[in-house]
């Protein structure tokens, strides 16, 4: 359609030997899979596995630059490996297959909301520590409070299954009102760096279904990049991200920082603040613990985050929230380029116990959203002043102070007199049950 309106010849992507309609469903005059012509049995696996795959990874080497379609194209096949033996099995998954439409976008994006479907279903299996998967709610609630604007940069520097990076685009496509804009969203916009083969490949595929069509995301370890070597061209405007806890990184890994440490979060925080650009913006998932380890690493850690930067929000997040994961998280907002002066939290209570069928929802963190525009007080919501912070620890514990506690106990005179009473209470009582029994 490109091509005609702009009066140019279409140049197809693939060679005609490896288009769907010659080698996967050639048809015949009614429009039905003609097989005796399309491949099946040994000579069909024969087929993906020495010749189309092979072509396919070719694209990584062959393609004009790093941001086409082809280029992603060679970087998932360079990844994939066909697990399907059965010649017959395989010629089944593409009837089956040959049958769905992608070619409008109502399509397209219905084909995305099942990609995500399944990227869910592996977090909530546990697999990885659902390591692919972050409850989509909350990634809308973090984009929303963070707000990214065309013309800013957006990173995901653990960036796995790109659900946050997918979430800003839905976010800002609207805005995207002009030719100019589109192009500006589609090719220097998002950014994501993911180690791990599996997830790199989830997440260029969801992206490419998300209708961004030459993901910027690059295949290494975030972690093996020295931080003081990055310069003002490396950073962004906004970052977005929910990096794995409870890793561990070698001491050659922990030397490409200035606060040593195992705990791969922490390194990942490391990051975060250094890639920011002055007054950039960032949503962050982390453990709850962070806020009140006292070991030199998260203090140092903390001092550090609330001394270079605005962190004006704290989201603690309730028991459920990651599916399998079994570990309380909290979401830090903060703003390079000044000093914390005060925290506002957010506890959030659903009213109910988050599980696989009582997922976290979009309704559970509406009020949220809404009060972070004004920091508002109130029962589940609170302020502190920086300057009250311990200068020692730094501690960042979340307290409610309008949560309903025990009563307050006395003092320790008190308490014994208390104790002392009640015992005088229990030898009248033995007195009197003996006198019974007597």
């Amino acid at each position: 359609m490109e091509a005609k309106l702009g009066n140019k010849k279409y140049a197809h992507i693939l060679d005609k030997k490896f288009r769907w309609g010659v080698w996967a469903a050639p048809k015949n005059s009614a429009g039905e899979i003609d097989y005796n012509v399309a491949l099946t049995g040994d000579d069909l696996v024969k087929f993906v596995n020495d010749e189309l795959f092979p072509y396919l990874s070719s694209f990584k080497t062959s393609a004009a630059s790093s941001n086409t379609i082809e280029y992603k194209i060679g970087e998932i096949f360079d990844e994939v490996r066909n697990r399907l033996r059965s010649g017959y099995a395989l010629r089944e998954v593409i009837d089956a297959l040959d049958k769905l439409q992608f070619r409008s976008q109502d399509q397209k994006h219905e084909l995305s909301d099942l990609y995500e479907v399944k990227i869910k279903n592996m977090g909530n299996a546990g697999r990885n520590g659902g390591e692919y998967y972050t409850p989509r709610p909350l990634i809308r609630a973090i984009v929303k409070v963070v707000d990214p604007q065309i013309g800013e940069t957006i990173c995901d520097p653990a960036v796995g299954s790109a659900g946050f990076l997918c979430e800003a685009y839905e976010h800002m496509k609207q805005k995207a009102d002009t030719v100019k804009k589109n192009q500006i969203l589609q090719e220097s916009t998002f950014y994501g760096k993911e180690k791990k083969s599996l997830a790199y490949v989830i997440g260029i595929m969801n992206m490419i279904l998300h209708g961004i069509d030459a993901p910027n995301l690059l295949h290494l370890n975030t972690l093996s990049e020295n931080i003081s070597q990055i310069q003002e061209r490396d950073r962004h405007h906004v970052v977005l991200a929910n990096p794995p806890f409870g890793g561990k990184e070698f001491d050659a890994i922990q030397e490409n920082f200035p606060i040593k440490t195992a705990e791969t979060a922490y390194l990942f925080l490391q990051h975060f603040i250094k890639v920011l650009k002055a007054n950039g913006r960032a949503g962050i998932v982390i453990k709850n613990t962070f806020l009140s380890n006292s070991d030199n690493a998260s203090v140092e850690l903390r001092r550090h985050l609330l001394t270079s930067c605005d962190l004006h929000t704290i989201l603690d997040l309730p028991s459920g929230t990651f599916q399998g994961a079994g570990v309380r998280t909290v979401v830090l907002f903060f703003q390079k380029g000044s000093p914390t002066k005060k925290v506002w939290y957010y506890q959030l209570n659903p009213g109910r116990n988050l599980g696989k069928m009582n997922p976290l929802n979009d309704a559970d963190l509406a009020d949220f959203v809404n009060l972070q525009k004004t920091k508002t007080d109130g029962a589940n919501s609170w302020t502190i002043d920086a300057k009250d912070l311990n200068q020692e620890t730094w501690d960042l514990t979340v307290r409610n102070p309008n949560a309903e506690g025990p009563a307050e106990l006395g003092s320790p005179a008190e308490i014994i007199a208390e104790l002392e009473a009640l015992d005088r209470e229990s030898t009248v009582l033995v007195s009197k049950l003996k006198a019974l029994l007597g």
